[in-house]
């Protein structure tokens, strides 16, 4: 499931990918359009400065824009930044592999399965970008 922090993240990138063309969006407006809490979103779009995805300029005329084209930003690079693993065992996931310690990984029936499911997921996550969702 999608924590809230990502969810929050999406609909400010999307709210930004639609707005774009009118230069650098400020945090407040971002809230107030998409119902988001400033603080929260504040965080978020700082962490996504950080990654490298946006950038920031201060004063008139300034807010957050994008540093990388919404088409080239995967959603499942997002939801890794924010939420961690996509996988639902952590023996399945590619990026924050842990064994797990109830089962044989070599004769479990929910890990085969549950690597189908990380698989179909990540095939749609990693094909649709910021851009898709406007």
């Amino acid at each position: 499931m999608l924590s809230k922090k990502t969810q929050y993240a999406f609909k400010a990138l999307m709210y930004m990918a639609q707005t774009e063309k009118d230069g650098p969006i400020l945090i407040a407006e971002i809230a107030q359009k998409e119902n988001i809490p400033l603080k929260f979103l504040e965080n978020i779009l700082l962490e996504l400065k950080n990654e490298g995805l946006l950038d920031s300029k201060k004063g008139k005329g300034g807010g957050y824009f994008f540093k990388v084209s919404p088409s080239k930003i995967q959603l499942a690079k997002i939801m890794r930044l924010l939420d961690g693993p996509i996988a639902l065992l952590p023996c399945v996931s590619l990026n924050f592999y842990q064994k797990c310690e109830s089962c044989d990984e070599n004769s479990c029936k929910l890990r085969d399965t549950l690597i189908q499911v990380r698989d179909a997921t990540l095939k749609i996550l990693e094909r649709k970008t910021v851009a898709d969702l406007v």
